[in-house]
């Protein structure tokens, strides 16, 4: 999406009903507790030997040497791609800037083509930044959404280089809003992500280890929505390649549920009813609260109606249940209940065990194997937090893994950041507390001092949103997390 989950929000093809308001802008730097050293002797000053530093497995590649590898630069260079990251990050976070280096563009083989950057058309397209002042470390991510491999590029990418990471994003394997034709079977286009990712983390710590002769010290995984399901993913799958991750309200799938594909169509049966007003609006509000739709998210309801519910129904069902509609690909768009095959009607807890097998391909355990930070805000109203990350922390425990394990539950933050400018006095942004609890994760392997326990995070008194746009706090104000917040 495109807010930063599923397709909606990351689409180019609903940029135009974003406000002027969900214009993008950069990550303010944050203070690192790892020394960043410039890189010297053989592999020698800027850019050396860019043209040698080959990526293992790509069928293609491209080597550009930058005087700036953050969004300051990459925007005039045409080395990145602001359509790719419209909409998820406020309007006042500052850019970083002064990291030059080399920039690393290909793809590895792959049979889709959904991915037109550059004018390759081809999917499984990565980018790796190797900045001159190498801090040792290495961060990797998936993208939100359907979006393209630009897309964490201001929301993470940025804060990452300034702080002297090596940093490598995938495209996934298959973008866009019919990304689910990627694949034979259902489950496939989501399954090929994770694949696509554990690929692009080998490939890059031997990318590094060739620029900078030796292998990274540290390698972190994180993402937000879509990418934040990933690095969920990866921590209870492939544990070896990372020393710990940051998870951005990841995308939760379970085969008994909860998933979007149980909350989705009760959005789309109850809000109509209680947007018409009435006698029934009532009982309709009382029904989206039921579903996880928090009781005081309703002034977000109309946009994220119009924009994402539906989308975002229609195209994840057709990825895991094209049976549902026979013939038709991913339903009828707004539907009324009773139509025939309407997503408005979806059932999933009575649809054939199949579907319930698609998902178990792609689902989640909490059985994590190394350090990982959730966050996620409690006015998400594209993935409610209740049916969601609470979840997840629960599987995360119940699956002894707690202390491996920190959720903060962020109060007033919601799936986009852009929102925050638009509902300036109702919504603070997730970006800064994302920075604090990547600075948070590196402490934590660093020196082994544990981030503060799990809790909701309160807003501070009298913050005004100056304050909230470039400072987060997971210490205080703020209440412990239990199991029913």
């Amino acid at each position: 999406m495109r807010l930063s989950l599923s397709s909606p929000p990351g689409s180019r093809q609903h940029q135009h009903r974003l406000p002027v308001a969900l214009a993008v802008v950069a990550l303010v730097l944050t203070p690192t507790s790892v020394e960043a050293t410039a890189v010297s002797g053989d592999p020698g000053g800027h850019c050396a030997h860019r043209e040698q530093v080959r990526v293992p497995g790509a069928e293609r590649q491209q080597a550009a040497c930058l005087a700036e590898l953050t969004t300051a630069g990459t925007v005039a260079s045409g080395h990145t791609d602001p359509a790719d990251w419209a909409g998820l990050t406020p309007e006042d976070l500052t850019v970083p800037s002064g990291v030059p280096g080399i920039q690393i563009d290909g793809y590895f083989p792959d049979t889709s083509t959904t991915n037109t950057n550059h004018g390759w058309r081809h999917d499984s397209q990565f980018v790796i930044r190797l900045p001159d002042r190498w801090n040792g470390g290495l961060v990797v991510a998936g993208t939100p959404g359907n979006r393209e491999q630009y897309a964490n590029d201001r929301a993470i990418a940025d804060s990452a280089l300034s702080r002297g990471y090596a940093y490598a994003a995938t495209d996934k394997g298959n973008t866009g809003l019919a990304f689910h034709r990627d694949g034979k079977a259902p489950g496939d286009a989501i399954a090929e992500w994770n694949a696509r990712l554990t690929q692009l983390t080998r490939a890059a710590r031997v990318t590094v280890a060739r620029r900078y002769h030796r292998p990274p010290s540290r390698t972190l995984v994180t993402g937000m929505s879509n990418g934040g399901y990933l690095v969920r993913w990866q921590l209870e799958n492939r544990p070896e390649l990372y020393d710990g991750g940051v998870d951005w309200e990841g995308t939760l799938w379970r085969p008994d549920g909860p998933t979007l594909l149980d909350f989705l169509p009760e959005a789309l049966r109850h809000y109509p009813v209680y947007a018409a007003g009435g006698g029934p609006a009532r009982e309709a509000q009382e029904a989206l609260h039921a579903a996880g739709f928090p009781a005081g998210s309703e002034f977000l309801w109309p946009y994220h109606h119009q924009v994402y519910w539906d989308l975002t129904q229609r195209i994840y069902r057709e990825e895991l249940d094209p049976g549902f509609d026979g013939a038709t690909e991913a339903g009828t768009p707004y539907c009324a209940a009773g139509t025939p095959a309407c997503d408005t009607d979806y059932d999933y807890a009575t649809r054939p065990d199949e579907v319930r097998r698609a998902v178990a391909r792609i689902a989640l355990t909490g059985r994590i194997g190394k350090p990982l930070i959730t966050l996620h805000g409690t006015l998400d109203v594209l993935l409610p937090i209740s049916q969601d990350s609470d979840v997840y922390a629960r599987m995360v425990r119940d699956a002894g893994r707690g202390g491996l394990y920190r959720y903060y539950r962020i109060e007033g933050g919601t799936h986009t950041d852009a929102l925050a400018d638009v509902f300036p006095d109702r919504l603070r942004p997730l970006a800064p507390c994302y920075r604090t609890a990547f600075t948070a994760l590196e402490r934590w392997l660093g020196t082994g001092r544990r981030p503060p326990a799990s809790r909701t995070v309160g807003l501070p008194a009298g913050a005004d949103t100056a304050t909230l746009v470039n400072h987060c706090s997971l210490g205080a104000p703020s209440r412990q997390y239990t199991d029913s917040p």
